[in-house]
């Protein structure tokens, strides 16, 4: 099916996932209202499921996007392979936050229909902005994303924490929005468009010619996608924020706006704004030289292992972003790749240690977890799988994530990243295996409290993440093949608007000898 982005109606179809989600957000909060209608008490089981639902049928509808064709790549959707496998990354990210959250919410009282709306709607910002190829709708998709997130950050109105979390996030992330949307002005007043499309050459020229707007505005861009992927030194808003939130929008927020964040940056920066590298590539370099040590240093001291995770997902966002510095095809597929796994044991890890902290996240602190492999053998077991792949151990995903990224960097010559990553890593090794050690290799009180038993949902949603993480490690052949098809598809191949103009439906092209 070709699209012709004339057509209003054409939009719809380009946009059926989100479509999907945010109808099935609609009808959660109006299912939940009827079933309470004196606004008390938890939401019907069949509430939540029927969110879960909703991103299961996105998930088909996204598979279908690879059957959709346009003319050229000038629209403000992008209907490419990389789209199309973040797409993949967030609905799976928002299925396994959800199957995480169902324990949590009805242990703390906050199982009610407003929760999987705000999950819905977090989820449709953050594919807006993985596939928006016009500034206007990246911010537009930055602002859905961000003020759904920050609902979720404070949603436990009854935990100080939570509140100071959600307050926190809204002044940075709102600060991070002023620099983000500066720097669109900036862009339009340098290029005269918004439609990244039509930016592209115009950004080559002013590139060449030193435009002062145009230097103002990727430096701006740029700084405002490094608050919300958490890059030092724009990351102090993110501990205190992912140790006040509940805990699976903890989870959900390290993977999902993290994903989100960099599929916009990989898109914006090493594609459209390419010939603007060499404004952009020492910055970010730089940033993630910062990322990789700054908070792999500061995570050694950490005594809280929900504030040590948070201190590692900052250090996993250095690693990510040695693939935005490399910028080629190589780079954007090891960062595909790389943020795959690394949004499957993120959530597995923050969903394990809400388990262990038990009611109000109050022992989440590393004695916690003294003995706790020998007195829940299966939730030791699932979270020894994601620790040691977030530390990038053998065989497990994270590891092969880590060589691809490695081996992407030393390809393109930046063999000073790649020695910054392998000397990183082996510092997180320390704070990890800690929390191992802790497990296994140390007796709890005898009045140690039991972390409660986990449902159905949410061990069947634990076993799935990590068989996906041991998979993704010892049979990678598969998910490096996609990462490499979906890093190449984002690249611009076909004819811009600017060099031949579409042909209206219904007219057929003629030549003449």
């Amino acid at each position: 099916m070709i699209l012709d982005f004339s057509s209003p109606i054409d939009y719809l179809w380009a946009l059926l996932p989100e479509v999907i989600l945010a109808a099935t957000g609609l009808l959660v909060l109006t299912l939940d209202v009827f079933q309470r209608g004196d606004r008390s008490g938890p939401s019907r089981a069949w509430v939540r499921w029927t969110a879960v639902a909703g991103v299961l049928l996105a998930l088909l509808a996204n598979g279908y996007l690879l059957e959709f064709e346009v003319p050229f790549r000038s629209g403000m959707i992008a209907m490419d392979a990389f789209r199309v496998a973040m797409n993949f990354v967030i609905l799976g990210a928002t299925v396994l936050g959800l199957l995480f959250s169902f324990d949590y919410l009805r242990r703390e009282g906050l199982d009610i229909g407003e929760f999987y709306f705000l999950m819905l709607m977090a989820a449709v910002g953050m594919m807006l902005l993985a596939g928006s190829r016009d500034l206007i709708v990246v911010f537009v998709a930055v602002e859905l994303m961000s003020l759904s997130v920050y609902v979720l950050t404070g949603f436990n109105r009854t935990d100080p924490r939570s509140a100071e979390g959600a307050l926190k996030y809204f002044l940075m992330g709102a600060f991070a929005s002023g620099f983000l949307l500066y720097g669109i002005a900036l862009l339009f007043g340098a290029t005269g468009s918004t439609n990244l499309a039509l930016v592209t050459s115009e950004v080559a020229r002013g590139a060449a010619e030193g435009n002062f707007l145009l230097y103002a505005g990727v430096a701006l861009v740029v700084i405002g996608f490094a608050f919300k992927v958490s890059a030092v030194p724009f990351h102090m808003w993110t501990p205190d924020v992912y140790e006040g939130a509940p805990t699976p929008v903890t989870g959900y927020m390290a993977a999902g706006v993290k994903a989100a964040g960099f599929a916009a940056l990989l898109r914006i920066v090493t594609v459209e704004l390419a010939p603007a590298q060499p404004i952009w590539g020492i910055v970010l370099w730089w940033l993630a030289v910062l990322t990789m040590i700054v908070p792999n240093l500061v995570a050694l001291a950490q005594d809280n292992v929900k504030r040590m995770l948070a201190y590692s997902s900052i250090a996993h966002a250095g690693y990510l972003l040695v693939g935005v510095v490399v910028g080629s095809a190589s780079g954007r597929s090891a960062a595909l790749l790389y943020l795959a796994v690394y949004a499957v044991m993120t959530l597995g890890a923050f969903a394990l240690v809400g388990v262990v902290s038990g009611p109000g996240d109050s022992r989440s602190g590393l004695a916690d977890f003294r003995g706790l492999g020998w007195r829940r053998p299966l939730l030791g077991a699932l979270l020894v799988v994601f620790l040691l792949s977030l530390a990038g151990f053998p065989p497990t995903g994270g590891f092969i994530g880590k060589l691809y990224l490695l081996l992407a960097a030393v390809e393109a010559g930046h063999v000073g990243l790649a020695v910054i990553l392998v000397l990183t890593s082996f510092v997180s090794y320390y704070y990890y295996l800690r929390v191992i050690w802790k497990m296994y290799f140390e007796v709890a009180p005898a009045d140690a409290e039991l972390p409660a038993a986990s449902g159905a949902a949410f061990r069947l949603a634990a076993v799935a993440a990590a068989v996906i993480v041991l998979v993704a490690g010892l049979f990678p052949g598969r998910a490096i093949q996609t990462a490499e098809f979906a890093g190449a598809d984002l690249a611009p191949r076909q004819v811009s608007p600017l060099s031949q103009p579409a042909v209206p439906r219904g007219v057929t092209e003629t030549t003449t000898d």
